[in-house]
């Protein structure tokens, strides 16, 4: 059967191609994979077993590591996720042995606006039903880890609440004497759930448990996502989820969930998560799914240890990071590089010409409405107006030494001289740059994207350089990365963001945090309205976090929830199950 993404949705591809899809076990020996570590997980998904992977592989060269980001995405997205799929393909058209590494989608934005994530046209993720609910169950561990932390939490603040301290002593527990105004800890759940944001638990009597203000994150916020994500075994795993801290004491004393004595059982939902799940793309190369942080709101990465197994089994090693350059290549390059020892060969950026158009100040684009005509009828002046976005993106890559290929995703209404005028400036400030069809062609249409990729990749190697060192202080970091990556002229603090930063540069301890950034996806800025490559304006950091177990410290730039909002006109509503076969109608 011929896949015809013109006339086709992408779950309808999904589907036909699933019908010839190779067995997950020729996909794992196809990708240097040994029967003893691969753990099936049924007839089409495979977990791997990493430990066993990177142990008989210790001694091996690593392959070419590529990141794939992206400039400042409209709503819609640019296609980071059907870039990296694409290229992954196209290597493969050029004889390349290649592995991708994507995040696992959350339901949040798979059942809201966004899609699954897995990819589109004929570069995607496959088999897409289970990717898209659920997978392996990772995200299902994190949720029901966290609210267990969260159980223990609660329940301890009840006792304490009732019982005095001789029978506290009977359970064998010490008052922790935790601060019902400071408790950082929320619940999680994995969809966009906005009522839930602030909540009232506890009530009833006192057998009803401890009343308090509450509330939700979604799934993929959870520290344990982000420890999940840069955990590189399950020593480390145990050690850094003890770490957590979900309250403060009435003293001001962290309370984390070793004092709570839940982080052993924590870390037990945890266990099989380690292990990285094996997919494939449409033409059957092999792919890792593993972890899923967003890029806005947390480190926004595939796990390090689906790279460290990729970059040891294929010649090629294809990962994603979230968003932007801004956020998900900063934190790929300043904190995931900085704990995996991996440096990047090259950098794809994803651009489109319906992006640059808006940056260069077209009309609103907007999840649901129809696009203006300004972007599907020629106007080089807007594109190139634009280009500023992709120009600050392409420096903030040569930042790191890094050498940038910018792929100009391509639209069927984008026409020569558009994408004439952004390959000339983007070769003109030091990037190659490749036109892709890969959505409409798959691997061929990846050609010329693969060609620049491995051009960049065997290039001479500059020195590839950290942003900040970890003993630079806080504020110091925070302007660093507000001035040289975001374009600001400074920082700003509230007041409780600047007490807070104070009292973290007074403790030693906190020097060995990484910075993480929290901020709008949809802006160079704070300010999701503001488009384009913004000039004269001020970073303003309301409040500053601290994951201890992650290893974060996380500056809150702008208003920014950890619980999205689900839209008025969801993707569940187009979404629906054959009852005669069992198939899953409707995903993206």
């Amino acid at each position: 059967m011929k896949l015809d993404p013109t006339k086709m949705k992408d779950w309808q591809i999904a589907e036909a191609a699933e019908a010839t899809m190779k067995p997950v076990q020729q996909v794992a020996a196809e990708a240097g994979l040994l029967p003893d570590e691969v753990i099936p997980m049924g007839r089409q998904l495979a977990k791997i077993d990493y430990l066993k992977v990177l142990e008989r592989l210790k001694d091996k060269p690593a392959g070419k590591y590529i990141d794939v980001t992206a400039i400042t995405p409209t709503p819609l997205g640019e296609g980071k996720t059907t870039t990296t799929m694409g290229l992954v393909e196209g290597l493969g058209t050029l004889g390349k042995r290649a592995i991708g590494a994507i995040r696992q989608p959350s339901g949040g934005p798979t059942f809201n606006v966004k899609g699954s994530a897995a990819g589109g046209g004929l570069a995607q993720c496959i088999p897409l039903a289970p990717f898209s609910l659920g997978l392996t169950g990772d995200i299902n561990a994190i949720i029901n880890a966290h609210n267990l932390g969260m159980v223990a939490l609660t329940s301890r603040m009840q006792h304490e609440a009732n019982y005095d301290d001789a029978r506290l002593a009977k359970s064998g527990l010490k008052r922790l004497d935790i601060d019902p105004d400071q408790v950082s800890f929320k619940w999680v759940i994995d969809f966009c759930a906005q009522s839930l944001r602030n909540i009232t638990i506890g009530k009833g009597s006192k057998m009803d448990g401890f009343e308090m203000e509450s509330g939700f994150a979604i799934a993929v916020a959870s520290e344990l996502m982000a420890i999940l994500a840069i955990t590189t075994s399950l020593k480390d795993m145990r050690e850094r989820i003890g770490r957590i801290v979900v309250a403060k004491s009435r003293a001001g004393k962290d309370v984390t969930t070793a004092d709570l004595e839940v982080d052993g059982a924590m870390t037990a939902w945890m266990v099989d998560a380690l292990n990285p799940t094996l997919l494939q793309t449409v033409e059957g190369q092999p792919v890792l799914v593993h972890a899923g942080p967003f890029a806005n709101i947390a480190i926004g990465q595939n796990s390090i240890i689906a790279d460290l197994v990729g970059t040891k089994l294929a010649e090629y090693h294809v990962t994603e990071s979230g968003f932007g350059a801004d956020i998900g290549f900063e934190k790929f390059w300043n904190l995931k590089c900085r704990y995996s020892g991996l440096k990047p060969d090259a950098v794809v950026i994803v651009a489109t010409v319906r992006a640059l158009k808006m940056h260069g100040g077209g009309p609103a684009v907007k999840p649901g409405a129809a696009l203006d005509t300004a972007y599907t009828q020629e106007n080089v002046a807007l594109v190139e107006k634009g280009c500023g976005n992709l120009l600050s993106h392409i420096a903030t890559v040569l930042k790191s030494g890094v050498k940038p290929v910018v792929c100009i995703n391509s639209f069927h209404t984008d026409t020569p001289a558009e994408v004439a005028c952004i390959r000339r400036i983007a070769e003109g400030a030091g990037a190659y740059c490749a036109v892709s069809e890969h959505w409409l062609k798959g691997g061929e249409g990846a050609r010329e994207l693969a060609e620049c990729v491995i051009m960049a990749a065997n290039e001479p190697k500059k020195p590839f350089k950290f942003l900040y060192e970890l003993d630079m202080p806080l504020r110091a970091r925070i302007d660093l990365i507000a001035r040289e990556i975001y374009g600001a002229d400074g920082v700003s603090y509230s007041d409780k963001a600047l007490a807070k930063a104070e009292a973290l540069e007074a403790d030693p301890a906190m020097t060995a945090l990484g910075t993480c950034m929290v901020k709008t996806q949809l802006s160079l800025s704070h300010d999701p309205e503001v488009k384009g490559r913004p000039t004269g304006w001020t970073l303003p950091v309301e409040d500053i976090l601290v994951y201890k177990g992650a290893g974060f410290i996380v500056p809150v730039a702008g208003k920014i929830t950890l619980m999205p909002g689900t839209a008025s006109n969801p993707a569940y509503r187009g979404i629906d199950v054959d009852v005669n076969t069992g198939k899953v109608t409707g995903l993206f």
